[in-house]
């Protein structure tokens, strides 16, 4: 009996915990860690709102459709942004699912206009893909939108949801030396370099490059093998521009990279940096 009344005190006190755990994060709101490189803010979503307004985005990235949203001027969130745009610097956003997009300061205050938009209670957002068991939570708390970003030649990836940090950084390059060309193999190193923009822009948010990198949803581009080596090159073009055209799952993850994201010439120019990065990898 006393063995009995130890354990329901035992029960009973676990619950207790369990209960107080939970009504202690149920309940709290969102916040937003942001630094300028010099300072860091939380921000809470109740005053990200006090500072927001309405604004309609026409072609929404991850919904596919136009959307309406409570959303901040970027600029706002980080008045430094012309100071840091003109230092070469990048602004780091980090997502809940470890997507993480390095956008150049430059892109952030040109004519694209990105809006920082908040996911309410009231108005919560609907799921980004319902047929997707990996998709079935929204953009929200906190994701960042574009009202013109066909003139600021942004791309889908650069729409980032999700978001928990945003934080200015050294360009990916300079942080991580492996990921760019060698002179030393001359052959086409100009065209390399510039695939090397694409995959900073496009993959990176999910890939790393010779283990350089922050994100790491997907494979490495270089270690052990590039995707050149393991797939015919027509193979590789199709799945870069459509992934489900080459392989699908229910759980797929990897966007297609329409001829908006990515030109041809630009898509040319990836492959040859995939292709002299894997032969770099080779020469050591």
């Amino acid at each position: 009996m006393r063995a009995y009344a130890v354990s329901y005190t035992l029960r009973f006190a676990y619950l207790v915990l369990l209960a107080a755990i939970s009504f202690s994060t149920w309940g709290q709101e969102p916040q937003l860690e942001v630094s300028d490189g010099a300072s860091v803010k939380q921000w809470s979503r109740s005053a990200l709102l006090a500072e927001s307004l309405p604004i309609q985005i026409d072609k929404d990235s991850a919904y596919k459709r136009s959307m309406t949203y409570r959303a901040v001027p970027f600029a706002k969130l980080m008045p430094t942004l012309m100071t840091k745009a003109a230092a070469n610097t990048s602004v780091q956003f980090v997502a809940s699912d470890g997507f993480v997009a390095n956008i150049a300061a430059a892109d952030l205050v040109g004519k694209g206009q990105p809006y920082l938009a908040i996911e309410t209670d009231q108005q919560p957002w609907p799921a980004i893909d319902p047929n997707n068991p990996a998709k079935t939570a929204s953009a929200g708390p906190f994701y960042l939108v574009w009202l013109n970003p066909e003139a600021g030649k942004i791309s889908n990836e650069q729409w980032p949801y999700q978001v928990v940090k945003i934080r200015v950084e050294l360009p990916l390059q300079q942080r991580f030396p492996q990921i760019i060309p060698s002179p030393k193999l001359l052959k086409n190193y100009q065209q390399a370099m510039q695939g090397m923009q694409i995959y900073v822009k496009n993959c990176a948010v999910c890939h790393s490059m010779n283990g350089g990198g922050d994100a790491a949803i997907g494979p490495d581009l270089n270690q052990p093998f590039s995707p050149t080596e393991y797939f015919h090159e027509a193979y590789l073009r199709k799945l870069i521009r459509n992934p489900a055209a080459v392989r699908s799952w229910k759980q797929a993850l990897m966007p297609g990279f329409d001829h908006q994201s990515i030109s041809e010439s630009d898509l040319d120019a990836l492959l040859v940096y995939f292709k002299h990065m894997a032969a770099l990898r080779r020469l050591k």
